[in-house]
């Protein structure tokens, strides 16, 4: 027994209050993972693909989707659809497939190549554009070494430079750009698709104009070429394409009826906290950053309640 009272008391209540202390963290609840968080969502914090600006690749393999993004490279954007109602890449081929890079399509006829449609020409490189304030931006608080900005605007991870006024669609994991050589213009004739390692030197030096959002995997598991800088070589038969078509083209019940979650919306900042500090039993040491091509943008079926949730 402790013969001062008054310290008795003070040992007392500092055992009451550590106790107090012990049963707040045991009651606090942990930090939902991402699939939790998604299977908590609600319609509000999903949108529906815009038929107008959905592309879909046909490989014998299967469809690949890709959300075009007009808002950024309006000018490309329209090539792009000109080209596609004009039939033009139907038959055409993926021409290349570099490791760790890219996946680019085009026509791989170099002697006697396909009509280009007389209204689609060369336009202005659309590298970056004006920042509009009244576009939703969530930035991403973790920074970035190539731009003094990064978050994501409807749906697509992109910079911006505040003393330049700009932004501009950074090149992540699935995004879509334009081929070009060396004159800053380009046409849309010959696409890409990002399958490594986010190509970050790329960005500003290429138009981007969407992204995949359904059908990589279709993508990135084709033959290397073993060709210069991944093309198919002359003993190599590139992969035809059947078809690019617009979504808005094909009835209802053809189309891939997806949806992507709103990057302006509360569970979005949420998702990236459950990226940045995994909450899963299996992360004994949580990094406490994450950076923008390492965010994913879920997307789920419509009529399913399964959401496609990376791990």
């Amino acid at each position: 027994m402790h013969s001062n009272p008054k310290l008795a008391l003070i040992l007392s209540l500092g055992v009451f209050l550590n106790g107090a202390a012990a049963r707040v963290v045991a009651a606090a609840p942990a930090t939902p993972t991402m699939a939790e968080l998604l299977a908590g969502s609600s319609e509000r914090d999903w949108r529906p693909l815009d038929p107008e600006q959905t592309l879909y690749l046909e490989l014998a393999t299967g469809r690949v989707v890709i959300e075009l993004a007009p808002q950024f490279a309006p000018l490309h954007v329209a090539n792009i659809k000109t080209l596609v109602h004009a039939g033009y890449f139907n038959g055409l081929a993926i021409v290349r497939v570099q490791d760790n890079y890219v996946v680019q399509w085009a026509d791989p006829n170099e002697k006697e190549p396909r009509p280009v449609p007389p209204d689609v020409h060369n336009v202005a490189a659309e590298f970056d554009s004006p920042t509009r304030t009244q576009t939703p931006f969530t930035r991403l608080a973790d920074g970035d070494v190539y731009a003094p900005m990064v978050g994501f605007s409807d749906g697509f991870p992109v910079a911006r430079d505040p003393k330049l006024k700009l932004t501009w669609l950074v090149h992540c994991y699935g995004m879509v750009g334009v081929g070009r050589d060396n004159d800053p213009e380009s046409n849309g004739t010959e696409l890409y698709a990002v399958i490594g390692h986010s190509p970050r030197h790329l960005d500003r030096n290429v138009a981007l104009v969407g992204r995949v959002v359904k059908g990589m995997e279709l993508l990135s598991s084709l033959p290397r070429g073993s060709g210069e800088i991944g093309f198919y070589a002359k003993n190599e038969t590139p992969v035809p394409i059947r078809a690019i078509t617009l979504a808005s083209d094909l009835p209802p019940g053809e189309r891939a009826h997806l949806e992507i979650i709103r990057t302006d919306s509360r569970l979005f900042t949420q998702l990236i906290e459950a990226r940045r500090n995994r909450p899963e039993a299996w992360f004994l040491h949580k990094a406490a950053h994450i950076e923008v091509c390492n965010v994913p943008i879920p997307v789920r079926e419509q009529t399913a309640d399964a959401v496609q949730a990376p791990r």
